[in-house]
């Protein structure tokens, strides 16, 4: 830990940085930050940096109200898109108490409460995201206007939409966190971003470093950068597929070279896990009102619980590996979207898998029919359950889930579980223009 504390200062010194940006995310995984001259880099980097947590909302009372914000001196990177007058540079923190102890309204803490759990059942957890979004001209203008009318894969190359995105991709590069592929999603406007597979908690420092940096640089040019999961009605949301790993040691231990699919009975497990869970933990992977509009079928977005080696209609998804790389066997989680908080979303799919493993949970068969097209009657011959369809349904299946009060804690759970009860009562009693448009003038 010394030797990276001294090269952070010493890379601050070497590249003239003037500010420090401290950066950390609220239970909702709303980032946030405060910024530091060089002359308290060290000593925030030894001792963290007291704050006020009662203004954080979901933090802290306001009778208990100071945290430490503790740099992560492995997150520091230079902000090089902002090209501004003075050089800045960020670092994620970890949240503690007074008494230096995690701070247990902290996400991050919360993600790396799980990978510790992980870590001592011997196991390490990787991820590796695809984040869909959408440009539109401006935020202002109801509905939106997406930015260009490419589609799937379409060449752009003319277009401000597919420079933005290579600017946003140039950026991750030059903060040292490496893009797998970019691409023109099906939908007008709509892009996606591909981050190679790492570690999970840096995986969730990257989502949320990614998310900023798309916003800032379509701000420049005037664009709206939004990860809402359905902007637009009438075409596909926003997902955010996930591929996920775990690892003993340098040993994928998905992967089995006996198995006839290279699958193992760990994997196997892991997947029986998440498919029991799903239920659970949806309100958090899927943390909005709007993520359930795009939770429909019809649209590529997951809504039955189920999974398959080659079947987009499945929540959980084996993508056939090379047979040049059987060992990069690994699964799809399909549900969450890009406006999740990471570090909980994370948090909760790795420890529905663990508890699968813990508890030798029996794998359902592998579902070959598309599920789009089954009627309720077959759906329940072939035993597939669906992913609940608001959000006021899945906090009432999240407020009695053992699993996700164990995972988050009581503070982070009681908080979410309230804050979106709050959501949905608004949504329930707003008059939405759907319902002016059809039933005011005939009724």
């Amino acid at each position: 830990m010394q030797s990276q504390i001294e090269y952070v200062l010493h890379s601050a010194e070497e590249r003239g940085i003037r500010f420090i940006q401290l950066w950390f995310s609220d239970i909702l995984g709303t980032p946030k930050s405060f910024t530091i001259t060089p002359s308290e880099l060290e000593n925030a980097l030894e001792e963290g940096m007291t704050f006020d947590g009662s203004s954080i909302e979901g933090f802290s009372r306001v009778q208990e109200s100071d945290v430490i914000a503790k740099p992560d001196p492995e997150t520091f990177q230079i902000l090089h898109w902002k090209n501004e007058q003075y050089p800045t540079a960020r670092i994620f923190c970890d949240i503690l108490n007074l008494d230096n102890s995690p701070f247990e309204g902290s996400p991050r803490q919360v993600l790396k409460k799980s990978l510790e759990k992980a870590r001592l059942k011997g196991f390490s957890f990787y991820a590796a995201p695809e984040i869909e979004y959408f440009y539109f001209s401006n935020k202002n203008i109801l509905p939106p206007q997406p930015l260009d009318n490419g589609s799937y894969f379409e060449i752009t190359s003319e277009s401000l939409s597919s420079s933005l995105r290579q600017q946003a991709a140039l950026s991750l590069e030059e903060m040292g966190i490496p893009v797998e592929y970019t691409q023109h999603e099906d939908a007008p406007g709509q892009q996606e971003i591909d981050l190679r597979y790492t570690d999970a908690l840096t995986m969730a420092d990257s989502i949320v470093t990614t998310r900023i940096i798309v916003k800032e640089i379509a701000e420049r040019e005037g664009v709206w950068a939004s990860f809402m999961p359905k902007p637009l009605s009438g075409i596909q949301g926003s997902g955010m597929h996930t591929h996920l790993s775990l690892f003993q040691g340098d040993a994928n231990a998905f992967y089995d070279p006996q198995d006839e699919y290279n699958l193992s009975q760990t994997a196997r497990f892991f997947i029986a896990g998440l498919l029991h869970h799903a239920r659970e933990i949806t309100a958090v992977t899927n943390q909005w009102i709007n993520s359930y509009k795009r939770l429909i079928a019809g649209y590529e977005a997951p809504v039955y619980i189920s999974w398959a080696r080659n079947n987009r209609s499945s929540l959980v998804r084996v993508p056939i590996t090379r047979s040049t790389r059987p060992d990069s066997t690994r699964i799809e989680y399909r549900s969450p979207d890009p406006a999740c908080n990471p570090y909980l979303a994370f948090s909760l799919i790795l420890e529905a898998g663990l508890k699968g493993i813990e508890k030798e949970y029996e794998l359902p068969l592998e579902t070959t029919k598309n599920l789009y097209l089954l009627d309720t009657k077959q759906m329940k011959e072939e035993k597939i359950t669906a992913l609940p369809p608001n959000l006021g349904e899945a906090i009432q299946i999240m407020e009695d889930s053992e699993l996700v009060y164990e995972v988050l804690g009581e503070h982070v759970f009681e908080w979410f579980i309230k804050n979106k009860k709050n959501d949905w009562a608004q949504y329930q009693a707003n008059v939405s223009q759907f319902e002016l448009e059809r039933y005011f003038p005939r009724l």
